[in-house]
């Protein structure tokens, strides 16, 4: 199955600016062309587009991700060397992970804490009514 840019862009999630950008700096190979010159992707250009959105949602810098699709070109005898790179990311996505649940436990805490300040809150106003 064929899709056009607008299609691309719409599965993918990815803007038609983004498309040929990606395009551009060497991260999505040129697709082909349709008979009216018009870009045409295919299922296999929308999956690598799915890979490359996984890296950057990870925080992968463009950079990396232009070696690895750089060395995708080259064939299997890279493979050593793609492993390696994503087994180095994968080790800074867990650290951020583990930060990010640092902090999600403070707001955790927080969000406790100001639910028991307003229950305390309402306690005492209730006992005011009471009183009066």
């Amino acid at each position: 199955m064929t899709y056009s840019i607008a299609q691309a862009a719409e599965r993918s999630g990815l803007s038609i600016d983004t498309l040929r950008y990606y395009e551009r700096i060497g991260l999505v190979d040129p697709p082909a062309r349709d008979s009216g010159g018009r870009r045409s992707y295919s299922d296999e250009d929308l999956s690598w587009l799915e890979f490359l959105t996984k890296l950057r949602t990870t925080g992968m810098p463009i950079r990396l991700m232009r070696e690895y699709a750089q060395l995708r070109h080259k064939g299997l005898a890279t493979a050593g060397r793609r492993k390696q790179l994503l087994y180095d990311h994968r080790t800074d996505v867990r650290q951020r992970i583990a930060e990010l649940q640092a902090c999600l436990a403070i707001l955790d805490y927080k969000i406790t804490n100001y639910a028991d300040i307003e229950a305390k809150m309402a306690g005492e106003s209730l006992v005011q009514e009471v009183s009066a």
